[in-house]
């Protein structure tokens, strides 16, 4: 590993749980020798990747990531990956991809893809807002949220949408377990008549959801294979999209295959 990548991978103990770190603490993580942790340190904080605050002079990321994350931003928003990963979702899996995104209290579309590999396939042009409740992208953001949030959204009326709606809050709850075993949310008819979707979180940098990645998919079609196939597709697209857009993974997250 070069002295650049070196320095680099320091920044990734940085995370939300530990803002903050002592020189010895960065070396005995790193693996480095503290004479070593301390020379890359401080190239870092010479560009202003890092800086040393409090009496004990603890090192915590600069204001020079910010400045390369407003740049990343710029010019790479969550709109243009998001319809990057949704499209190649949808060609991958054969189905309808979307994607949707938390707006206060909402779960609205974001964006969405159609495949041509089928006449009849599901439509999400009157999609505008998802019930956290009754679709695989609602369950999917509330699996991985906070309990207050869970709690607060849980506890408003839940409407039916289709005879299979599930409208009471412990059911719901049971289907927020299931999703957290497995890493995606399964919806079957509960919005829309007929509609199997697979929906996985999409996460932020603080590793909570913002939003949810989907396929949908007629019921006629989705036999054991294809689930499994979309299952597997729908995680490396929230693997991807949370990366491409600077979000992190929750260490708990379940990437492998439902069981």
């Amino acid at each position: 590993m070069g002295t650049v990548a070196k320095a680099l991978s320091l920044l990734n103990l940085f995370s939300m749980e530990q803002p903050e770190i002592g020189l010895s603490d960065v070396a005995r993580l790193s693996g480095m020798n503290k004479a070593t942790a301390y020379r890359l340190l401080s190239e870092l904080q010479s560009q202003g990747i890092v800086e040393q605050v409090g009496p004990d002079r603890a090192y915590r990321l600069g204001p020079g990531v910010l400045r390369l994350a407003a740049l990343r931003e710029a010019s790479v928003p969550l709109l243009t990956v998001a319809r990057e990963v949704v499209r190649a979702l949808s060609d991958e899996t054969g189905e309808t991809a979307h994607m949707s995104v938390i707006r206060g209290t909402r779960l609205s579309a974001l964006t969405y893809a159609y495949s041509q590999a089928h006449a009849t396939r599901v439509t999400m042009e009157n999609a505008t807002d998802l019930a956290f409740h009754a679709t695989g992208s609602g369950l999917a953001v509330l699996a991985f949220s906070d309990p207050g949030f869970v709690n607060e959204t849980l506890a408003q009326p839940l409407p039916a949408y289709t005879e299979e709606t599930v409208t009471d809050s412990a059911a719901v709850r049971a289907a927020l377990d299931a999703a957290r075993l497995t890493g995606v949310a399964e919806c079957r008819g509960l919005f829309e008549a007929e509609v199997h979707s697979h929906a996985a979180p999409v996460f932020g940098p603080d590793g909570k959801p913002l939003g949810a990645l989907a396929v949908a998919a007629p019921y006629a079609r989705m036999t054991n294979a294809t689930a499994a196939h979309i299952h597997a597709a729908v995680i490396a697209g929230t693997r991807e999209l949370t990366h491409r857009t600077g979000g992190a993974l929750p260490a708990d997250y379940p990437t492998g295959a439902p069981t």
